[in-house]
């Protein structure tokens, strides 16, 4: 290779690492306590609509026929 060729080369791993790790902060994902009322809300709660979670229950245990997963005990043996 040749100096130009290796000179790119290092310039585009020096950019790929800079990228890669700007996604591995943590200040991006910290919750300030002045928003923490604003995540404790009751619309963010994803089970605040019982008529709705009972029809997903029903869609997914006829689709899949399958039941439980929610707190209920037993494996679908008859063994609970």
């Amino acid at each position: 290779m040749n100096q130009p060729t290796r000179v790119i080369l290092a310039l585009a791993a020096a950019a790929l690492c800079v990228l890669a790790t700007g996604c591995s902060t943590t200040s991006a994902v910290r919750v300030h306590p002045w928003e923490r009322g604003l995540l404790a809300d009751a619309t963010m709660d994803p089970s605040r609509d019982a008529l709705g979670t009972a029809m997903m229950e029903h869609v997914t245990s006829s689709r899949e026929a399958a039941a439980g997963g929610r707190g209920v005990g037993g494996a679908g043996c008859g063994c609970n």
